[in-house]
């Protein structure tokens, strides 16, 4: 079941794409996994890159996680997206995705392995929504993905701790 959404282009989008509510905040559905399965050094096996449709609806985050495969994020449509990201060694860096290149957004960005991440619409363009696509090589397990508790964050990153309360639910 799918939570209340005023914006009726957002509802519909989630039900054309099969969007699924996704752990860190918004929808998601799986469009590729590879058929190539790759043995990683520590054994684990993974599909060689995963692909999703991400959709944020304005209003809405995606909380801090991480996940231990470098992921690629494409802006599709929608409002422009805020994309932070804050290093193992504290290095916060905020990117814009959207289509205004001329403002400084970016079509794609891509987020290291292991960096921490989280993103939020900025409603700037009335659409209501952000819609994203992310590519994750070696592919996308759950098994690879941590999203701690507020708490855990500020004490790994005591300075950012404005934009982690902005990031997470608790």
């Amino acid at each position: 079941m799918l939570p209340d959404m005023e914006d009726r282009t957002t509802y519909e989008l989630v039900e054309r794409l099969g969007l699924k509510p996704h752990p860190e905040g918004g929808f998601f559905a799986e469009t590729f996994r590879s058929p190539i399965a790759l043995t990683l050094t520590d054994g684990r096996v993974r599909a060689a890159s995963t692909a999703i449709y991400f959709l944020l609806p304005s209003g809405t985050f995606s909380a801090l996680h991480r996940v231990s495969s470098d992921e690629v994020w494409h802006f599709y449509d929608g409002d422009p997206l805020a994309l932070t990201t804050i290093t193992s060694e504290g290095v916060l860096k905020l990117t814009l995705l959207g289509r205004d290149l001329a403002s400084g957004h970016q079509p794609q960005h891509v987020v290291p392995a292991g960096d921490w991440q989280g993103a939020r619409p900025l409603g700037s363009s009335g659409k209501g929504y952000t819609l994203v696509g992310c590519t994750v090589a070696p592919g996308f397990d759950f098994d690879d993905f941590d999203i701690p508790g507020r708490a855990i964050l500020e004490a790994l990153f005591p300075r950012h701790k404005e934009i982690i309360r902005e990031l997470t639910r608790g």
